[in-house]
């Protein structure tokens, strides 16, 4: 196991389940924390990925690795930890105050959406542009 996948391992034992909010089904836990397949699924990754990558059979994109940081509640320097032992920069941030352009017409489309949230996503990096009313 490589240094990023000792790191992810042992954030996993840190977090129950109740602090990334799964509910307890009541029976007893078998591992110390989070399962493998409760992370992948929270991260929207298959189980076997994510298992790779802890073993260090894969490399993760940043993009991968920041759903993993938000998953696994990592502070600032835990996620630009686990990026620089990955070998990625950090994704360009968007906070709640940040606002940039879009088009009037996709704006109006984005307003339209009345039962689900909408983004609108530029490029391959994934950072969202625009978020919607509800969303927040």
């Amino acid at each position: 196991m490589d240094e990023l996948g000792a790191f992810l391992k042992a954030r996993r034992a840190q977090l129950s389940p109740g602090e990334v909010g799964l509910a307890s089904r009541g029976e007893p836990r078998r591992v110390l924390g989070l399962r493998r397949e409760e992370v992948a699924r929270l991260a929207v990754i298959s189980t076997d990925y994510y298992t790779r990558l802890e073993q260090g059979r894969v490399q993760a994109s940043a993009a991968v690795l920041d759903a993993l940081s938000q998953v696994l509640r990592l502070d600032g320097d835990q996620r630009e930890y686990i990026l620089t032992l990955a070998g990625k920069t950090a994704l360009p941030a968007v906070g709640r105050g940040a606002r940039q352009e879009v088009e009037p017409q996709m704006l109006y489309l984005l307003n339209g959406f009345t039962l689900t949230a909408g983004f609108v996503i530029e490029g391959s990096r994934t950072a969202a542009r625009r978020v919607d009313r509800r969303t927040r």
